[in-house]
């Protein structure tokens, strides 16, 4: 298993990221184009939603609902009772309140620290985390499903400020996120996660799976794609 800490498209991952901490742990640093703050992939199944708008119709917010909907089923398939996040006027979810002001020393650069609109909690605490964007009449929404999270190892790669940042980013993580595999006991396997997600986005969407893989020409594609941009130094950095 790879892991990677994928800053947004608005950061540059050098001012949010400590690209040394990240190497000696073995960990890539990439860049996503949708929203949202840091996000380390690690344990966990991450999913995408590709489609054009016009066969998913509405706001973003709109979107985002029905893709939580199908999401949320997904947990309930898995035996995990989830709740969908309604954020206030500042973006902010009302299901844990809000944390307070960014206290300006880089705390709040991790992605899971706060809930957004529509994401999905489990006893108040942050278990899915998805970001969107729109291109060319085209959708993508994508997100992570956490099947474990190890609040400290994030903490630890992210460029704060002092070590009390550093601890206030863990606490805060620990406090605001939970797991699959706390929720429900165990550890479940990716293929269990992959499955559940899949029929609850299914059922969600009112629309039949059917399993397949990519084409050869995909598959030349994306390494093309990750050769060529999606993988180089100036891609990551903006330059």
């Amino acid at each position: 298993q790879v892991s990677a800490l994928v800053a947004d498209a608005q950061q540059r991952a050098g001012a949010e990221v400590d690209e040394a901490a990240c190497a000696a742990a073995g960990v890539d640093v990439v860049r996503r184009p949708t929203g949202g703050r840091a996000v380390l992939h690690d344990d966990e199944v991450t999913y995408s939603v590709v489609v054009r708008d016009e066969l998913l119709p509405g706001s973003v917010r709109q979107t985002y609902l029905r893709l939580s909907q199908g999401l949320l089923q997904g947990l309930r398939y898995l035996g995990v009772e989830g709740e969908l996040v309604r954020a206030g006027a500042d973006g902010r979810g009302t299901a844990t309140g809000g944390r307070g002001d960014d206290p300006g020393d880089g705390s709040r650069a991790a992605c899971f620290d706060a809930p957004s609109w529509y994401e999905l909690l489990v006893g108040g605490r942050k278990l899915i985390g998805s970001a969107q964007t729109r291109r060319e009449g085209v959708i993508l929404q994508h997100g992570s499903v956490l099947v474990t999270f190890a609040p400290e190892r994030l903490a630890a790669l992210l460029r704060l400020r002092s070590d009390r940042a550093r601890q206030r980013v863990g606490a805060t993580l620990a406090g605001a996120v939970t797991s699959l595999a706390e929720g429900l006991g165990r550890r479940p396997g990716p293929g269990e996660v992959e499955r559940a997600m899949a029929c609850g986005m299914a059922r969600g969407l009112g629309v039949p799976v059917y399993l397949g893989g990519y084409t050869d020409r995909e598959i030349d594609l994306a390494k093309q794609l990750a050769d060529t941009k999606y993988g180089t130094v100036e891609w990551t950095r903006r330059r």
